[in-house]
């Protein structure tokens, strides 16, 4: 049976067909976060930080971190903050190092900057998963080094020079293709992990249909683990997580063994609550006096002022359950005790019967 291994200095995450669903935590990435990228360009790592505790609380069991930033005033300073290359490896480094500071959970080092892969590896503690390999020959001669150097898993891309292809066909050429080269440099199957490339399905009908496929001949005729950027197969469309939710789990029953996503339900902040509060107030409804904003986002079905799991995260621990990598539904019971509940050791709403 495939097993792919993750490990931090103290934990380790276990990819496979006869294990629980790896959710690798996205939101440690500054692309398309403009607060992110001011903040890190100021050299403040507490929003990192607070992404990487609020991942693993919602059930993330690696983190994904990711320096393609832009740092736009610097640039304006001293022209080598335009080159990716000058920038990214020392910001990895130090990505890596404050993560490292809170929290233990095996750690993905995402970059395109082959300088930066390397630093991120030097830094981590353990075996860390690189993100990642493609079929260019280009980046095949870069990165597999690196993996052998290191001994760790990778991610492969399915596109090569000739860019992203829209047959499944080719896809599973490509990664068998990086499969066999990877074999050269002595890394083996099991320490490759493929992303097969998900396609939004409001662009391509087959979308959900082809992932399916490649799932099923990744696993039975290359043997190899896999994972997506799982929100991509819903970009466009509304109600995205009605749409994630119910890939997530149709994966994972064709093979699909991991995903890159946001695991959190960001919390609902003040200018949200009280456009509602003006809502409700308008048509009458009278509040009760003293009721506090989480009292009032649950009432609402809004969702909580605190970060949480996120729907996608129910769905996988669901599928998890019925595909039996969840012994005895320990996990999903868990996930569905209340705080208060969990709190008082699963005491909550128990009685005792009299004889």
């Amino acid at each position: 049976m495939t097993r792919t291994i993750i490990e931090s200095a103290t934990k380790t995450a276990i990819m496979g067909f006869d294990q629980p669903f790896t959710v690798i935590g996205e939101r440690i990435n500054p692309t398309g976060r403009k607060i992110l990228n001011e903040e890190l360009e100021r050299g403040d790592f507490s929003r990192v930080q607070a992404d990487a505790l609020a991942q693993v609380a919602a059930g993330a069991t690696v983190l994904d971190i990711n320096s393609g930033a832009v740092f736009s005033n610097k640039m304006a300073e001293d022209p080598r903050y335009a080159d990716n290359n000058f920038v990214e490896p020392d910001l990895m480094r130090q990505l890596v190092e404050k993560v490292q500071e809170v929290t233990d959970c095996p750690l993905c080092i995402d970059s395109s900057v082959p300088g930066a892969l390397e630093a991120g590896l030097a830094a981590a503690k353990g075996r860390p998963l690189l993100n990642s390999v493609t079929g260019e020959e280009e980046r095949l001669e870069v990165v597999l080094p690196l993996v052998a150097k290191y001994n760790v898993p990778v991610v492969a891309i399915s596109n090569d020079d000739t860019g992203i292809s829209e047959d499944p066909e080719v896809r599973f050429a490509v990664a068998k293709k990086i499969v066999e080269r990877a074999a050269d440099f002595g890394i083996p199957a099991h320490d490759i992990v493929v992303d097969p490339l998900v396609m939004p399905i409001g662009a391509m009908g087959t979308a959900g249909l082809q992932v399916f496929e490649l799932n099923n001949r990744l696993r039975n005729e290359l043997g190899v683990n896999t994972t997506c950027g799982a929100s991509n197969i819903s970009f466009g469309l509304p109600n995205r997580h009605g749409i994630n939710n119910a890939f997530l789990p149709m994966a994972m029953a064709t093979g699909m063994t991991s995903a890159i996503m946001n695991p959190v339900a960001l919390p609902i902040g003040p200018k949200k609550i009280a456009e509602k509060k003006a809502e409700v107030e308008a048509a009458g409804v009278v509040l009760p006096e003293g009721m506090d904003d989480e009292a009032f986002v649950k009432l609402f079905g809004m969702g909580s002022t605190k970060a949480r799991p996120g729907k996608e995260m129910e769905a996988i621990r669901a599928a998890n359950f019925l595909t039996n990598n969840d012994e005895g539904g320990a996990e999903w019971i868990k996930f569905n005790k209340s705080p208060d509940d969990a709190a008082a050791g699963g005491r909550g709403g128990r009685r005792r019967r009299r004889g």
